[in-house]
């Protein structure tokens, strides 16, 4: 692997955690100058997504500036059109792996997506972070890097799979698990099939957004199917 990919792997992480340290700090200093410390939290967000974000592209301009994303053998508009495709093919593969985890019993809803909401509710220019910054660097460093590396040595399902299942722990909802690799395994497929991480980042970044509007605008409807799916899933469960 090269070292500029090792010190993004680094870049991230240490950015997953920054907040154990960073985000006390910035509390206490909204404290002393009066301001609600509520804001600490999507404050610190955008400051830490985008400056591991701008580290992160700074370590890649070279191969920006190369143009190494890309594959000559297929044209813009192959890409384009995949791209857009690639929004329903991942709403599609989410909706599938939600599906299965309900007949397995688990509950629908992730506390992941509930709390970035809360979030948002709260501060909304933080949807910049979890709409574009972060499905940015999750698809650089979990497709092009983790399953681009591991590409090169195994086949596609073996890359994926392992890669997919990092990116579903990294999210932190083990139970989950099934669904964030779906959208992982989508991804890896639409890297694989243009060459271009612009691609899955287009619609990682489509997708996320697009969830987070539905889920803000239709937040008490959603919440009631919710409640009713929950009831028919354990009305079902009592007589098995």
């Amino acid at each position: 692997m090269k070292r500029e990919y090792w010190i993004i792997i680094i870049v991230y992480i240490v950015m997953q955690f920054s907040s154990l340290i960073g985000l006390p700090v910035l509390m206490l200093g909204f404290k002393s100058l009066g301001i609600s410390q509520n804001l600490a939290i999507p404050i610190w967000l955008i400051a830490s997504f985008s400056l591991a974000l701008l580290i992160i592209l700074f370590l890649l301009r070279k191969e920006i500036k190369e143009d190494s994303f890309n594959k000559r053998d297929h044209t813009f508009g192959y890409s384009v059109m995949w791209a857009f495709l690639g929004v329903f093919l991942a709403l599609f593969a989410q909706y599938v792996a939600a599906i299965i985890e309900t007949l397995l019993g688990i509950k629908m809803g992730s506390e992941n997506t509930q709390h970035i909401l809360r979030i948002i509710d709260l501060f909304p220019l933080a949807i910049i972070v979890t709409s574009i910054i972060g499905p940015i660097l999750e698809e650089i460093v979990f497709r092009k890097i983790i399953f681009g590396v591991l590409h090169k040595r195994f086949n596609f399902f073996i890359s994926a799979l392992i890669s997919s299942v990092i990116f579903a722990l990294a999210h932190q909802e083990p139970v989950h698990i099934l669904l964030y690799s779906a959208m992982g395994f989508t991804f890896a497929f639409l890297y694989v099939k243009t060459g271009r991480i612009a691609v899955p980042i287009f619609a990682h970044v489509t997708m996320n957004t697009m969830v987070v509007l539905v889920q803000t605008v239709y937040k008490d409807d959603i919440d009631r199917l919710r409640r009713e799916a929950e009831a028919v899933q354990n009305f079902i469960g009592g007589f098995l």
